[in-house]
């Protein structure tokens, strides 16, 4: 699948946090209908890739930490899904009896092509440009 619920989700905790204000992760769940569980698990990988801080304690939270005017959704879907691809067979290393190089596959190259034009899309969109912020 090309767009995963994480992904989905990632976003919306973005969305969630958009305003720049420090929000709780139960504010955030209730608001964009995510378990506390995968909230946590995506914040976490935000954070490590320098998207989210968190601040610890009773009044602690998320807040954002990136420019949504130049954090693009590709940005963010790449930290959840590194892959990102539209079909398996695109993986690097990925061997497949239909795509040979006597006889290449017409199917996978179309897809690249698709993915080439899907990814300049994802990367010319900036978050503010989808939030409306």
């Amino acid at each position: 699948m090309l767009i995963t619920r994480e992904c989905d989700y990632a976003v919306r905790i973005i969305r969630a946090l958009a305003q720049g204000e420090l929000t709780s992760i139960s504010y955030i769940c209730e608001k964009e209908h995510i378990t506390m569980s995968i909230a946590y698990k995506i914040a976490r990988k935000l954070e490590k890739a320098g998207y989210l801080k968190s601040y610890r304690g009773n009044a602690g939270g998320y807040a954002l930490n990136c420019d949504l005017a130049k954090t693009t959704l590709y940005d963010i879907l790449t930290v959840i899904d590194p892959k990102l691809l539209l079909i398996e067979c695109m993986q690097t290393g990925y061997e497949c009896s239909l795509n040979a190089p006597v006889h290449p596959c017409l199917v996978h190259h179309e897809f690249c092509r698709i993915q080439s034009k899907l990814n300049q899309e994802l990367k010319a969109k900036s978050l503010a440009d989808i939030l409306h912020v």
